[in-house]
């Protein structure tokens, strides 16, 4: 049988004679066939080790732990990938190259290019860390888990603020219309409501700096960080964005020890050879439902390792982001936009009611609520000035806070 071996190297094939062979076997095999020496390999069903910077991260990693487990016992058969990490220095044979000019085939000007493009791992990101303000992203993920069941994908925008050291502050997260399904998520992107959301950013001091959305259950069961479909939608909304520093960020379930399943979040930037080869018109954007997802496909092929090739391991296009959380300044209390359940003024009568004790400031300190506010603001002076009230929480002037009242007294 064969199954697939895929490291930093990329994906390589392996021929095993006996499917029941052990760790400690198969260990064996991958250094007469593969070259590398078994001290330095460690093996996982698990594609995080391909993503694990220090040997400690890659020694958490145990499932293949014992030389004499069976690999029958794990699930693998033909076909299954393993994922292999290790330290060796090694050439990976490449194509039978035809030789070029008057006796064979003639190089063209893609072909020269194509020599060029070589895809290799960004190790370090521009984005120092990210830190999600817990109410934000608590909103998030409590309606992507408690309604939505994570049965269908979920996205937003991430609004918040760059340091100097590149480290990115999310506090607080637009959701545009959309339409999610099991594999696919269709972004319906309203310009009208994207400006009034850049408006309110600017006045509080803020602009977008990411992308988050969230996988399925059914996309659970694969074994992928991020499918070529999302690779595709980030490195486009990356490339849009014209921001280094621009995170993408996943959400998705995971069992625990218990058995149970927890909510986790992953942050990642698109490397900036991805991000090109986006805008260069490199991805094959239409691969077929017979693509495998784990897989980028480019139109000619680009250089991997010392390989030529048209599929490129989506892994290769990720650059891990270390993950911090804060509160921030705003509140996430009121219901968001573009959801299932429409935002009306009878929830802004609520809301006011809820908080009366507090400052009228504090009352509107929710992105949420100045959103649905726009909509009956000037744009240009009202928005900016009304969000900068919520960014240096100063008294809001005599004249908004009747216009709100009124607006919610008239539900």
């Amino acid at each position: 049988m064969m199954i697939r071996i895929r490291s930093r190297d990329g994906l390589e094939r392996l021929t095993i004679d006996n499917p029941h062979i052990t760790i400690s076997q198969l260990k064996t095999l991958i250094q007469h066939q593969l070259h590398i020496p078994i001290s330095s390999q460690t093996l996982s069903t698990n594609q995080n080790i391909l993503l694990a910077k220090t040997p400690a991260d890659i020694a958490r990693l145990t499932d293949m732990s014992d030389p004499q487990t069976p690999i029958s016992a794990l699930g693998i058969t033909h076909g299954s990938i393993v994922y292999l990490a290790h330290d060796t220095q090694r050439s990976v044979s490449g194509p039978n190259f035809s030789p070029c000019g008057s006796f064979g085939r003639k190089m063209t000007m893609d072909d020269l290019i194509a020599k060029q493009m070589r895809v290799s791992r960004q190790e370090t990101p521009h984005c120092a860390s990210v830190s999600f303000d817990r109410d934000a992203a608590n909103a998030f993920q409590s309606y992507v888990n408690e309604t939505l069941a994570f049965a269908v994908k979920r996205g937003g925008f991430m609004y918040g603020t760059v340091a100097d050291d590149g480290a990115v502050e999310v506090d607080f997260i637009y959701e545009p219309p959309q339409q999610g399904t099991e594999e696919n998520l269709i972004l319906m992107r309203d310009c009208d409501e994207e400006r009034l959301v850049d408006a309110i950013a600017i006045g509080l001091g803020m602009r977008r700096v990411g992308f988050i959305f969230t996988q399925t259950i059914s996309q659970n069961k694969k074994d992928y960080t991020m499918s070529n479909g999302e690779v595709i939608q980030a490195a486009e909304l990356h490339g849009e964005s014209e921001l280094k520093e621009w995170v993408t960020a996943v959400v998705k379930l995971e069992v625990n020890e218990d058995g149970g399943a927890d909510v986790h979040f992953e942050a990642f930037q698109m490397s900036d050879m991805c991000v090109r080869l986006f805008k260069e018109g490199w991805f094959e954007t239409d691969a077929g439902e017979e693509a495998d997802p784990k897989l980028s496909r480019m139109k000619k092929e680009v250089v991997v390792g010392v390989k030529d090739t048209r599929e490129v391991d989506n892994d290769f296009f990720l650059v891990l982001v270390k993950i911090l959380d804060h509160q921030g300044p705003l509140s996430s209390t009121f219901p968001i936009e573009n959801r299932i359940t429409q935002v009306t003024m009878r929830a802004l009568k609520n809301h006011l009611d809820r908080a009366k004790n507090l400052p009228f400031v504090k009352r509107i300190s929710d992105f949420h609520i100045l959103l649905l506010l726009s909509r009956f603001l000037d744009i240009n002076s009202d928005v900016p000035a009304l969000a900068e009230c919520v960014q240096t929480q100063s008294a809001v002037p005599e004249g908004y806070q009747l216009l709100i009242e009124s607006l919610a007294s008239a539900s």
